[in-house]
């Protein structure tokens, strides 16, 4: 038995943006959560493969996981306690 992704509590389209702006909508939309709440991003932007990553790393948040649809790169992201 797999663990299912949790729901998320919020979700913040971005796609056809360019770095930087994902990750600052991100910033934007994550501060707006309580500690736990889940973010669904999605975005068409190779970059956010690296940077959301490297993002939840620095920002004490968690990258809960990502997959791709199609085009699309989505990311689950929790925000941590301390974010």
């Amino acid at each position: 038995m797999t663990d299912a992704p949790p729901q998320a509590d919020l979700e913040l389209d971005a796609r056809g943006l360019l770095c930087p702006m994902p990750i600052i909508k991100t910033a934007a939309a994550v501060r707006g959560l309580a500690p736990g709440q889940v973010l669904r991003l999605t975005t068409t932007d190779r970059g956010s493969l690296a940077d959301v990553p490297a993002w939840t790393q620095t920002t004490g948040n968690e990258l809960v996981a990502q997959h791709r649809e199609g085009e699309t790169f989505v990311f689950l992201i929790r925000k941590g306690k301390e974010a």
